[in-house]
């Protein structure tokens, strides 16, 4: 049992499970539950999910978390409030009289949306989307979906010709049903997942009329924009009942604050699956000139916004699965950094994992994955280390953009996900940047963003200044090891290798 009576709650709705975490004052989380739920993919490159078994879910982990917590000698009591973090972009339509949802949730990374970007794309005023939201018209972003939805379902178009839809992402949809659904519940979202829909004004943080007609989205129920950490209402019922909700982020909107980056030039880096890298340019937007988006960091209530730049590389540890699963190199992820460890570079070979396409900044859907430098000396070794490296190297073209956008020169980058377990991949990820890489020993730093702005709403911490001690046991920070004249060496040694990987998918006729 902890010593501490003030505890922050952390609902953490990600893309493949949702879980519920518990953490103390220091930032240690003390008890977690968390359920896997189904992925469901109707068509070739569409993805679904079910509102109801999402927040089924969410109940669930809040009962066995909480369970956890009670049987470690604490009370219910103690937990203060609870903050929501959330897979950004996912859309979900409902019934504003039944409240229940009127079509799966279409996914962040579902491509169904391809002709809908095309016909938008062609509309007036399309020039101007991308000066007014930070964002250009994609198919990851939530307007395209919603707008897909109305062309496509005949229930979503009549419940907005009735006046009775509603649209949110999954933290509105979330909030919405935890303060009472149809019987008064919230019909909210916070700044960082409004400026993912493409209805937000980034500079205003308020629904662009402009824009809302461009979509055509005049007779839908759009969500009320609040900032990321204040109390929104009360759980109505279940083992926290009356417990506030008071902060809400888009997931990686709150690993940045989960990492405490509250200065601008302080960048983080979430390697998953991909990688999403999230640079704190201040309180003023910027524009990306550079292939990169413009997207809210955070906004606590009483305070000016602050923004970010954000970039993503599609692949990061799919190509160390691909290692295990498609070339049988190895046998677990693991292994990588004992490989890569005993050969002191990589020989020459370098590895572009452009399995489908490049992603920022250089946004080339025609390279596909290519290993350049191979001679009778490559080892296993070798290929692995530049495996290792293409994350790297890609990390620091992104961040390279990143400070021509922002005039703010990186000065260390923070470091969370799988793939930061590997200090052989860390220790080369701050060779080829040349600065810092800070990572802390707790990871599970985007439930923690969440538990921040939660907490900072209801006086658990009173500061930033109170933060600073928050998970800092343990940290490690690698430093750069070599040369300048290397490190430029290297990266042009890449850049080669990606005009060669550039151009390989020819189109078929």
């Amino acid at each position: 049992m902890s010593s501490s009576t003030e505890f922050v709650g952390a609902i953490d709705q990600g893309t493949t499970s949702t879980r519920f975490l518990i953490f103390d004052k220091t930032g240690v989380p003390v008890a977690s539950h968390q359920i896997e739920f189904d992925q469901i993919y109707p068509k070739p490159g569409w993805m679904e999910h079910d509102p109801v078994e999402i927040l089924d879910t969410v109940k669930t982990c809040i009962s066995k978390a909480c369970e956890q917590f009670i049987k470690a000698g604490n009370e219910i009591s103690f937990i203060k409030a609870i903050g929501i973090t959330n897979q950004r972009e996912t859309t979900v339509v409902w019934n504003t009289k039944t409240g229940k949802p009127l079509h799966n949730a279409i996914v962040w990374s579902d491509a169904r949306t391809t002709h809908t970007v095309a016909v938008l794309k062609a509309k007036p005023g399309a020039d101007q989307v991308q000066e007014k939201t930070g964002l250009p018209i994609s198919t990851y972003f939530a307007g395209v979906k919603l707008r897909w939805l109305l062309d496509n379902v005949k229930e979503v178009q009549a419940a907005a010709d009735e006046g009775i839809l509603a649209f949110g992402t999954i933290d509105s949809w979330l909030l919405y049903n935890l303060t009472g659904g149809p019987n008064g519940g919230l019909h909210i979202t916070d700044s960082t997942n409004g400026s993912r829909t493409m209805f937000l004004n980034i500079r205003t943080l308020e629904y662009d009329q402009s824009l809302i007609k461009f979509f055509g989205v005049e007779k839908v129920k759009l969500p009320t924009v609040v900032s990321s950490s204040e109390v929104y209402g009360r759980m109505p019922d279940g083992v926290l009942r009356g417990v506030p909700i008071a902060g809400c982020l888009g997931d990686q909107s709150a690993a940045l604050v989960g990492h405490c980056a509250f200065k601008p030039g302080v960048a983080k880096n979430t390697y998953g699956t991909g990688c999403f890298l999230l640079y704190n340019t201040g309180e003023q937007p910027v524009i990306s000139k550079n292939g990169l988006l413009t997207t809210v960091a955070y906004r606590f209530k009483g305070q000016k916004p602050v923004y970010a730049l954000e970039g993503s590389i599609a692949v990061a540890g799919s190509a160390v699965k691909w290692l295990r699963d498609g070339l049988g190199l190895i046998k677990e992820a693991g292994e990588t950094g004992e490989l890569a460890a005993k050969v002191e570079d990589s020989a020459g070979v370098v590895f572009v994992t452009a399995f489908s396409g490049l992603f920022a900044p250089y946004w080339k859907d025609d390279a596909r994955g290519t290993i350049v430098g191979i001679t009778q000396y490559t080892k296993k070794e070798h290929i692995v280390r530049a495996t290792l490296e293409a994350t790297c190297f890609q990390t620091k073209a992104i961040l390279d953009a990143m400070n021509k956008d922002s005039g703010n020169p990186l000065t260390e980058l923070k470091v969370d996900g799988g793939m930061t377990d590997n200090d052989v991949c860390m220790q080369l990820q701050s060779d080829i940047l040349g600065i810092e890489v800070d990572r802390p020993q707790m990871r599970e730093v985007t439930a923690l963003g969440s538990a921040i702005a939660a907490g900072l709403a209801v006086g658990v911490w009173k500061s930033f200044d109170e933060l600073k001690v928050i998970n800092t046991q343990g940290r490690t920070r690698f430093k750069p090891s070599i040369t300048e004249e290397a490190r430029a060496s290297r990266f042009k040694l890449w850049e080669r290798a990606v005009e060669r990987a550039v151009g390989w998918q020819v189109p078929q006729e």
